[in-house]
């Protein structure tokens, strides 16, 4: 097995815990079945939020879906001018034989305009 990184980002409909969970949850399930992964072969998996979204840490969605031992981050993006508001990304790390070319990456919602090429949902 090799480590691999695979991407995915959403938009958050609103500055809510309630909504950043919502949307964690949405956009970890599109990945994890994109992809075929298992808890167990998640190495780790960084979030970053834009630095309009800070009323809760999506890794707790992750936590929620029992992943106790998975080295999980957050931080929030440069909040470079014009760039997408209202903006949840994850970047999983995750051991798998696939090749890298064959990993999924997962743009939902409004950040489908971050990568049109790869949008999905």
């Amino acid at each position: 097995m090799t480590l691999r990184g695979v991407r995915g980002a959403t938009t958050v409909k609103a500055n809510t815990k309630d909504a950043i969970l919502e949307a964690a949850t949405e956009l970890l399930s599109a990945i994890i079945e994109a992809n075929g992964i298992q808890p167990d072969d998640v190495a780790s998996v960084f979030f970053s939020t834009t630095v309009d979204l800070n009323a809760e840490f999506p890794a707790v969605a992750a936590r929620d879906l029992g992943w106790a031992h998975v080295a999980l981050m957050c931080a929030h993006e440069m909040p470079v001018p014009g760039s997408l508001p209202m903006c949840l990304r994850i970047l999983m790390h995750v051991n798998t034989s696939k090749a890298q070319r064959d990993m999924q990456f997962v743009y939902l919602k409004g950040a489908r305009a971050l990568r049109q090429d790869l949008a999905s949902g």
